[in-house]
C-alpha cells in the first residue's frame, strides 16, 4: 500500500494516478478522502474526551478524600465513557473502510514509466540476438509438440478442462531441464538462494504482495480452509519475512524458487487458446530481492540483467519492454517485460515481468529493516520470472525446430538431460 501521508496531504496525486493507470474506477477517492478525515476527527476528540475524563476522574478522588459529594463528576465521566464508546465503535467501522479503501489504491508510478493505456503503448528499450532464420515455414510449438507426440493437449482437458495439459518423454525432461539450469544459474553466478516453500499460502500472504483482496476473483482459493494456491512464487518468497525486521547488513536478500503457478485467466478469453502461453497450471522460477531504498532501481537494472542472461545463454532473440502507465501491474512502480522472439506464432511473447514495488508490498506486509542506531523502515521488493518454465521450452521448439519437426536442444541444456 502507499504511504497514507499522501492521502492525508495530497490526495490530488492519486486522482491524477488513477487517470493515468486507466483505473478511474478502482478507488472512490471522495469516499477515501471522507472517510480518512472522519476518522482523524473522531480519534482527536476521542482523545480530548480521554483526557477530561482523566482530569475528572482526579477531581472525583479529591473531593471523596475531603469527603464532598461527587456524585455529579461520576455522573459527568460516565457520560463521557459513553460518548467515548460511541466514537470508538466508530472508528473501528472507518478504520476498517479505510484500510479496504487504501488496500485498493495501486502503487505510485515512477517518472520514468511511459503514459499509456495498454500493451501498444510500451516502449522497447533494447533487443538481443536476431529472429532465426529458416528455410521452411516454421510451426508453432503446440504442433511440433503434438506431432512428437511429447504435449498431449487432448488428455490435459480430460484430466482437468481446459487450458490443462500433459507432458510425455521429451517434453517433461526438457522442462526439467529448463528448470535446473535457471536455477543453477541463480544460485552459481547470480547469488540468489535458493528456497522451496509450500504452493498453497493463507490470504494475509495473498494479501501482502496485492492479489488480495481487489483481484481475488483472478486465483484459485479455496474457502473451506482459507488458503489459496499461488498464481507464481513472489507471494510465498515475498511473504517469509512478512511482520519482520531485518538487519540492514544483511540486504539484499535475493531468493530464487521453482514452483507450479495457478491462475484462473478469467480476463482472458479467447486468447491464446492453444498451446502452452496461457495456461491455468504453468511451471516458473521466480527470483525476488529484499533491498534497501536507495538501492532498488539498480537493482531492479540488475534483476532485469538476471531474467535475460537466460536467454541469452539460451540463444533465443528477445526484447526488453518498458511498459507503459496502463499496463502496469497495480503494486509495480515500474516494470521491464522480457519477450521472446516466437517463430512459429510469428510474434513476440512476454516470457518475465522484472518490477520494483517500492515500499507497496513492504507496507502490506510489513516488511521492515534496521540500521544501527536508527528506527526500522520499510525496505523495498522486487521480483521477476527467472523464467516461466513452459514458455521458455515453447521458445526453444520454435527456434530450434528443424525442417523434419525435430528439435535441436540448446548446449547449455544437454548436460541436465
Amino acid at each position: 500500500m502507499i504511504d497514507p501521508k499522501i492521502i492525508r496531504d495530497d490526495i490530488e496525486s492519486i486522482r491524477k494516478l488513477l487517470v493515468r493507470r486507466n483505473m478511474q474506477g478502482a478507488v472512490n477517492v471522495d469516499e477515501l478522502k471522507a472517510v480518512d478525515e472522519e476518522r482523524r476527527t473522531l480519534s482527536l476528540k476521542s482523545d480530548e474526551l480521554r483526557e477530561k475524563r482523566n482530569t475528572l476522574s482526579k477531581t472525583i478522588g479529591q473531593l471523596k478524600s475531603q469527603g464532598k459529594n461527587a456524585d455529579d463528576a461520576m455522573k459527568e465521566v460516565q457520560s463521557i465513557s459513553d460518548e467515548i464508546k460511541t466514537f470508538t465503535d466508530r472508528l473501528e467501522e472507518l478504520n476498517e473502510k479505510f484500510k479496504d479503501l487504501h488496500l485498493s489504491i495501486p502503487n505510485m508510478l515512477d517518472k520514468s514509466v511511459p503514459d499509456g493505456k495498454d500493451d501498444k503503448d510500451n516502449i522497447v528499450v533494447r533487443e538481443w540476438g536476431k529472429k532465426p532464420e529458416f528455410k521452411f515455414t516454421p510451426k508453432p510449438h503446440y504442433e511440433i509438440g503434438t506431432d512428437l507426440g511429447i504435449l498431449d493437449f487432448e488428455r490435459g482437458v480430460k484430466l482437468a478442462g481446459a487450458r490443462f495439459y500433459v507432458y510425455r518423454g521429451l517434453a517433461a525432461s526438457l522442462e526439467r531441464a529448463i528448470i535446473n539450469f535457471m536455477l543453477d544459474l541463480h544460485t552459481k553466478e547470480n547469488g540468489y538462494t535458493e528456497t522451496f516453500g509450500p504452493f498453497i499460502v493463507n490470504d494475509e500472504s495473498m494479501t501482502g504482495t496485492g492479489q488480495y483482496p481487489k483481484f481475488k476473483d483472478e486465483y484459485y482459493r479455496m474457502e473451506r480452509d482459507g488458503l489459496s494456491l499461488i498464481p507464481t512464487a513472489e507471494v510465498t518468497l515475498t511473504n517469509i519475512y512478512r511482520d519482520e525486521v531485518l538487519e540492514a547488513e544483511n540486504l539484499p536478500i535475493c531468493l530464487t524458487m521453482q514452483s507450479s503457478c495457478f491462475r484462473r485467466e478469467a480476463g482472458a478469453a479467447g486468447r491464446d487458446t492453444r498451446g502452452l502461453v496461457r495456461v491455468h497450471q504453468f511451471q516458473k522460477v521466480e527470483l525476488v530481492k529484499f533491498v534497501e531504498p536507495e538501492t532498488s532501481f539498480d537493482e531492479l537494472e540488475k534483476l532485469t540483467a538476471n531474467a535475460e542472461e537466460v536467454l541469452k545463454r539460451l540463444g533465443l532473440h528477445y526484447r526488453v519492454v518498458l511498459l507503459c502507465s496502463g499496463d502496469v501491474s497495480a503494486s509495480s512502480t515500474k516494470t521491464y517485460d522480457l519477450e521472446v522472439w516466437m517463430p512459429g506464432l510469428d510474434r513476440y511473447m512476454e516470457i518475465s515481468s522484472c518490477s520494483n514495488f517500492l515500499d507497496y508490498q513492504a507496507r502490506r506486509a510489513m516488511i521492515r529493516y534496521k540500521k544501527k542506531g536508527e528506527k526500522p523502515a520499510y525496505l523495498h521488493t522486487l521480483n521477476g520470472s527467472g523464467l516461466a518454465a513452459g514458455r521458455t521450452m515453447a521458445a526453444i521448439m520454435e527456434n530450434y525446430q528443424t525442417e523434419d519437426g525435430q528439435i535441436i536442444i540448446p548446449d547449455v541444456l544437454k548436460k541436465y538431460m
